[in-house]
């Protein structure tokens, strides 16, 4: 059974920080590029962070440059987003995504809510 499941959300401050964990099982997490998405009411969900198989190469939205960092370890099948310097524009759920480019195959986690409010 595929599974991606979130954790780590919450309740922050302005100029808090969070850590968002994804566990995955039921499939190959290393040969799967895994990103961070999110969707805030009323807006269309957009792309967070990528983070290639072996972890070589990153990539990020514009507006969370210097301030979020994605990262994997794929002995725990799990990719994290660290967020620092957060602002209540970063309110959304976000959800995590596995995608094997090769064969058009991708799966998505159910969420976790990030608030950032004071």
């Amino acid at each position: 059974q595929v599974q991606l499941v979130e954790s780590g959300g919450g309740l922050v401050q302005p100029g808090g920080s969070l850590r968002l964990s994804c566990v995955a099982s039921g499939f190959t997490f290393s040969r799967y590029v895994m990103s961070w998405y999110r969707q805030a009411p009323g807006k269309e969900r957009e792309l967070v962070a990528v983070i290639t198989t072996y972890g070589r190469s990153t990539n990020f939205l514009e507006s969370v440059k210097g301030r979020f960092t994605i990262s994997r370890d794929n002995a725990k099948n799990t990719v994290y987003l660290q967020m620092n310097s957060l602002k209540p524009e970063d309110t959304a759920i976000y959800s995590c995504n596995g995608k094997n480019v090769y064969e058009n195959i991708d799966f998505w986690g159910q969420g976790t809510q990030v608030s950032v409010s004071s």
